[in-house]
Formats: C-alpha cells, sequence, structure tokens
C-alpha cells in the first residue's frame, strides 16, 4: 500500500502549494483603476465562455454515463462512475487554473511596472504553477480515490481484481473526453478572436497589437486563457491519467506473458507494479514543486533560463528519486529484470527533453531557423508563409526518430508495459510542464494590459520580452503535448489490443482488415483539421465584420474618444467556439464504436494505428510552423528587418495570423483525437471483443 499513500500524500501537498500560490498571487497589487477593470473584462469574459462550453460538454458526458449504465452487462456501474470522474476532474482542474491565471495577469503587468523583470516573472509562474500542479494533484488524488473506492489492492481473486482495474480505464475517457472540448473550444475561441483583432487591427486600421481601441482585443486576451491554459491543461492532465493507467493494464499482460491470466504470485507482482507507478507519479510532483521554486529563485533578468532549468531540475530530480524507488520496491517481472522499469522510464524523459528541445530550436528567435524565416519575409507574405510551412515541415524529423528510439528502448527493457512506462516517463514532470506552459497566456495577457492601460515603454519592454519567452515555452508545452500524446496513444493501443486478444498475427499489413482500418484512420486527422480550420474561419470572419462594423459606426473610436463593444465580440468567440467544436467532438467519439461494431475489433486496430501516425506528424508539424512564424513576427518587431510598420513585419503578421490556428487550435486537438480514441476502444473491448464486423459479414 506504499504506492497509494505516496500518491495521496503528494497529491495532497500539491493541492496545499496550490492554495499557497493562490494566497500569494492574490495578496500582489492589481494596479490601476484602468488596469483593474481590463483584468476584470478578461475574468468575465473567460467564466462566461468556460460556464458556456461546461453546460455542453456536461451533457454530453451524461448522455454517455446513462448508455453506459444501459449497456452494464459490458461496462457496469462501476465504469460508468469512473468516467464521471475523470470529467469532473478535468474541469475542475481547467476551472482553478484558469480563473487564477485571469487573476495574475493585472498583477504582473504591475510588478513588472514596480520591481522589473524578477517581480513579475514571479508571480506570472506562480500563477501558471497554480495549473500545473492542480493538473498533476487532482489527476492523481482522483485516481487513487478510484483505487481505493474500488478496493483494486485488497481484491484477491484474479478475475474481479481485472475486471475492477479494467473499469478504471472509463476515468482516462472521462477526462479524455472533456479534454477534447475544452482544448477544441479553446483553441477555435482564441484564434478566431486572435485573427478578428489583428486582421483589422494591425493589417487594415495600422494600430498596435492589444490596442484598446480594437473591440477584439478582450476576446483575444479572453481566448489565451481559455485555449492554452484551460484547454492545454485538460490536455495533459488525460496524458498523465492515460500513460499510468495504461501502463497498469500492460502490466497484466506483460506479468503473465500476454495470457491475461494471473497465478496468484502474478497478481502480487502486477500490484507491486503499480504501486511503483503511483511512487514515481509522487516523486514527480514533488520535483515538479522544487522545479518551480527553483524558477521563483533564479528569476534574474534571464527568464528563458530560469523556466528552463526549473524543468530540468524537476527532471533530473525525478530520476534520481524513481532509481531509489525501484531500487528499494523493485523486483524481477516476467522474463525482465526490475531496473527494466528505470530504462523505460528513462527514454520517455530524454526523448520528452529532445522533442522539447526541438520545438525550442525550431521556434525561438534565438537560433537561425526562425531567423531565417524573419529574413524572408522581406520578400512578402506568400514566402513567408511558404517558410513556415517548411520550417514546420522539417522540424518532424527528429522527434520522430526519438520516439522510435524510445519504443525500442523501452521495449527491450520492459516489453510492452515498458511504452506505457517511456509515455509515463515523459509525463511525469506534467506539473512542470504545464506550469511554465501557462506562464505565457498570463505573461500575454499582461503585455496586452500594459498597452491598453498606456503604460510607459519600458514596462512594455519586460512584459514583451516575457511574452517572447512565453511563445518558445508554450512552443516547448506543446512539443511536450504532442510526444506525450504519442506514447499515450500507443500506450493504449498496445493495452487494447491485449484486452481485445489479438494475435499479432491478425494485426499483419497484408489483412485486408487491418489495411482498410489504416486508411480510415490516416484520414481522420485531415477530415478533424479541416472541421477545426472552418470552425476558426468562420468565427474570425464574423469577428473582422464585427470590427469594421464598430470602427465605422462607433463615433470618435479611433480617437479614443468612442467606446468599442467588446462584449459583442466576445460574445460571437463563445458562440462561435461552442459550435465549431461539436461536430469535431462527434466524430472522435461515434468513429471508435461505429468502426469497431461495422468492421470488428481488428479493423478498429488498424484506424488507431492509422490516426496516430498520421497524427503525430500533422501534430508536429502545425505547432511548430505556427511557433515559427508567430516569433519570425516578433523578432521583426524586435527591430529586425525594419522592425514595426515595415513590409516584413506586415508581411510576419499575415504569417503569424496563418499559423495561429495551426499552432493554438488545429495542432493541439488533434493529440487529444487520437489519444481520445485510443481510450474509447480500450473502453469498448468488452462490447466490440470477438465481433467480426457487420460489413465483413456482408462478403
Amino acid at each position: 500500500m506504499s504506492g497509494l499513500i505516496l500518491g495521496l500524500v503528494s497529491s495532497v501537498i500539491a493541492i496545499i502549494v496550490v492554495l499557497l500560490l493562490i494566497r500569494t498571487v492574490l495578496s500582489k497589487e492589481e494596479g490601476t483603476d484602468v488596469m483593474k477593470k481590463i483584468a476584470r473584462q478578461i475574468q468575465i469574459g473567460a467564466s462566461t465562455f468556460l460556464r458556456r462550453e461546461y453546460i455542453y460538454i456536461s451533457i454530453v458526458v451524461v448522455v454517455i454515463a446513462i448508455a453506459m449504465l444501459f449497456a452494464k452487462q459490458h461496462f457496469g456501474y462501476t465504469s460508468a462512475v469512473s468516467f464521471l470522474w475523470g470529467a469532473i476532474v478535468s474541469g475542475a482542474a481547467g476551472l482553478i487554473g484558469m480563473s487564477i491565471a485571469t487573476r495574475a495577469n493585472a498583477r504582473t503587468t504591475y510588478a513588472a511596472k514596480e520591481s522589473g523583470m524578477k517581480g513579475a516573472l514571479n508571480i506570472a509562474i506562480s500563477g501558471g504553477a497554480v495549473m500545473g500542479l492542480s493538473v498533476v494533484g487532482i489527476a492523481l488524488l482522483g485516481l487513487v480515490i478510484l483505487l481505493f473506492a474500488f478496493g483494486v489492492f485488497k481484491e484477491t481473486d484474479l478475475d474481479v481484481f481485472f475486471r475492477k482495474l479494467s473499469s478504471i480505464n472509463a476515468y482516462a475517457m472521462g477526462a479524455s473526453l472533456f479534454a477534447l472540448f475544452a482544448r477544441s473550444g479553446g483553441g477555435i475561441y482564441t484564434k478566431g478572436a486572435d485573427m478578428g483583432a489583428d486582421l483589422v487591427g494591425k493589417v487594415e486600421a495600422g494600430i498596435p497589437e492589444d490596442d484598446p481601441r480594437n473591440p477584439a482585443v478582450i476576446a483575444d486576451n479572453v481566448g489565451d486563457n481559455v485555449g492554452d491554459i484551460a484547454g492545454l491543461g485538460a490536455d495533459l492532465l488525460e496524458s498523465y491519467i492515460e500513460s499510468m493507467i495504461a501502463s497498469m493494464v500492460l502490466a497484466v499482460s506483460v506479468v503473465s506473458l500476454g495470457t491475461m491470466m494471473l497465478a496468484a504470485e502474478e497478481l502480487q507482482e502486477v500490484k507491486n507494479i503499480i504501486e511503483i507507478i503511483l511512487s514515481i507519479a509522487a516523486a514527480g510532483i514533488v520535483s515538479s514543486i522544487l522545479g518551480v521554486m527553483f524558477v521563483k529563485v533564479a528569476a534574474r533578468k534571464n527568464p528563458q533560463g530560469a523556466l528552463l532549468g526549473g524543468t530540468y531540475v524537476a527532471a533530473v530530480l525525478t530520476m534520481i528519486l524513481a532509481a531509489v524507488i525501484i531500487w528499494k520496491m523493485g523486483a524481477p517481472f516476467g522474463n525482465y529484470g526490475k531496473w527494466g522499469l528505470f530504462w523505460s522510464l528513462v527514454s520517455g524523459v530524454v526523448s520528452g527533453i529532445i522533442i522539447g528541445f526541438v520545438s525550442e530550436l525550431y521556434t525561438s528567435n534565438s537560433y537561425r531557423p526562425v531567423r531565417r524565416l524573419a529574413e524572408s519575409c522581406e520578400t512578402g507574405p506568400a514566402i513567408g508563409v511558404v517558410g513556415g510551412l517548411s520550417l514546420g515541415m522539417k522540424s518532424v524529423f527528429i522527434p520522430i526518430i526519438a520516439i522510435v528510439f524510445a519504443i525500442i528502448v523501452s521495449s527491450a527493457s520492459a516489453g510492452i508495459l515498458g511504452i506505457g512506462i517511456a509515455s509515463f516517463g515523459m509525463l511525469v514532470t506534467t506539473g512542470m510542464i504545464v506550469s511554465v506552459d501557462s506562464y505565457g497566456p498570463i505573461a500575454d495577457n499582461a503585455g496586452g494590459i500594459a498597452e491598453m492601460s498606456h503604460l510607459p515603454a519600458e514596462v512594455r519592454g519586460v512584459t514583451d520580452h516575457l511574452d517572447s519567452v512565453g511563445n518558445t515555452t508554450a512552443a516547448i508545452g506543446k512539443g511536450f503535448a504532442i510526444g506525450s500524446a504519442a506514447y499515450a496513444a500507443i500506450g493504449l493501443l498496445a493495452a487494447y489490443i491485449v484486452s481485445a486478444n489479438l494475435a499479432v498475427e491478425t494485426l499483419a499489413i497484408s489483412s485486408i482488415k487491418v489495411l482498410s482500418g489504416l486508411l480510415i484512420g490516416g484520414m481522420l486527422p485531415f477530415l478533424f483539421s479541416s472541421l477545426l480550420f472552418e470552425a476558426v474561419k468562420k468565427e474570425a470572419f464574423a469577428m473582422v465584420e464585427e470590427v469594421r462594423r464598430q470602427f465605422r459606426e462607433i463615433p470618435g473610436i479611433m480617437e479614443g474618444k468612442g467606446e468599442p463593444d467588446s462584449k459583442t465580440c466576445v460574445d460571437i468567440a463563445t458562440k462561435g467556439a461552442i459550435k465549431g467544436m461539436l461536430f469535431p467532438g462527434a466524430i472522435a467519439i461515434l468513429t471508435p464504436l461505429v468502426i469497431g461494431i461495422l468492421f470488428g475489433p481488428v479493423t478498429l486496430a488498424g484506424t488507431l494505428i492509422g490516426a496516430i501516425i498520421s497524427g503525430i506528424i500533422i501534430g508536429i508539424q502545425y505547432a511548430n510552423s505556427g511557433g515559427g512564424m508567430d516569433n519570425a513576427k516578433k523578432y521583426i518587431e524586435e527591430g529586425n528587418y525594419g522592425g514595426k510598420g515595415s513590409q516584413a513585419h506586415k508581411a510576419a503578421v499575415v504569417g503569424d495570423t496563418v499559423g495561429d490556428p495551426m499552432k493554438d487550435t488545429v495542432g493541439p486537438s488533434i493529440n487529444i483525437l487520437i489519444k481520445l480514441m485510443s481510450v474509447i476502444a480500450l473502453v469498448l473491448v468488452p462490447m466490440i471483443k470477438g465481433l467480426t464486423g457487420i460489413i465483413w459479414n456482408l462478403f
């Protein structure tokens, strides 16, 4: 029971630290009356969107939970409870993180004015850490509660043990479903608003970014929070949960040598592996807390160095603690030695660092790829956009090779369980990763508030620097999110294959069932992407028309005398995001069910493989293309290639506008698509196991 206790204690500690960080953030001065007014508008807009979004998600969640209860012969009430609990946990973490982020923004601005870089970074990372530590604390606590409530570790009956463990799969499914809507809905909101604000304000009217005369600016700042904080938190929360649950299921297969039948002594081996997983998760939480403290202490004039340093500190500490845990608690299992778990974990951590570094290399304006992209903008927007697409495509190579080698190393070290442990290794410091990534939108909002409040140029200089670093950390966070999605989906796929008792020979590429599934799965991320792009386009079009209307019809708005109507823009973004997320969400939910019933579990396995392969590649390319184009614009704004207002800058703004929905809407949502489909397939195993498929029966 030591792993359960460590998991419980560490998650409670994380929540206590979150409460202390909230108290720290709220104790800081919010600034002038103008700054407070702007911050309140952002808070209200974010809360309004989240409330409406949660209503729609709750309806979907309740309908699915009821369906699971009606199909109790396949799922049982425990699966329905786990599913509801996963959705609640994901929603709670997003709500807490976003609520504090929208209160940390103005305080960060005021700290930049009063105490410079260190004070501003201190508040921004504290606000981001509320999201990061909420994700891991609440997620792990939720899992431990289910393990306690279902009596998994007390169970001695082998069949009942596996059935109870399998019912917890639905916990990951609930979190994943919630994350899909939160990520896609938030992404549509933020990029529709951002594009509308930029196209009319910066390109047509020639006014600065975050200019208070632009009525879409508030909606844009709201979008940073609902998309890049609540959405990203839900994304990595589900990956974190799924990597642990997939590893637990795969432990049964490895210990029983693939038969899924356990002897009494083998059952104890499985329980010990689960204890080790929970103990390492606890170590990751403690290390993430220390990583956040490192950033707060080390912050000086180099915020990027402090943020990356905190990430590396958390990773190294986790590896040291994991080695101690496996040394103390580990034992040989199946045909593998006890250190197989450690090397699998290390392969995941190392590949995660590599993916993060590649994301930084291709998206930070400190390096040659983005600077060359900025230079190409001197020739106009067309070449700039082509260069951004090329940059993202090129960036796929190293991450894919890193993932392949990690899979090889982890599989050699611990069999199919090693793949699940590698995915968990990449995510074990999720608390730190999300903290650093959530810092970015807070810094972005702080810069917007500085601009709208007409603060001195030196204040905007501090917030702009923090924002530029935030773009890089966001790209690294997206790299982790994509890499973790790959591992989590592969781990869930492996768990699905062994749970459905699919023999390896049935999954041969020469099988028409597998090949049909590969083609269907490979197509799905493209269809899904198209629907999200279309949703962003529609919202951006409506936003552009509204901003143009206000510029025409509100007297004195361009002279700063007329009051822009921000509420209408927020309402347009909210309605567009909610409407746009429903159809893509339905595709992700229904595809495993429809393919499983019509074509059977073998074709479904092929569908999952095809979706994972194409989804990973598209996700990496979109994230890095968008991040590179964004920071190429910022590099020009720093005074290079003519600076603001130059032809290069205008071209870069167009490129950034094209890249925005790629990096903040479509790419991140694809991560969740491949994970959600995989976990739904795993949960559906009792229903579709043994089916041959209606379509195949017709021939």
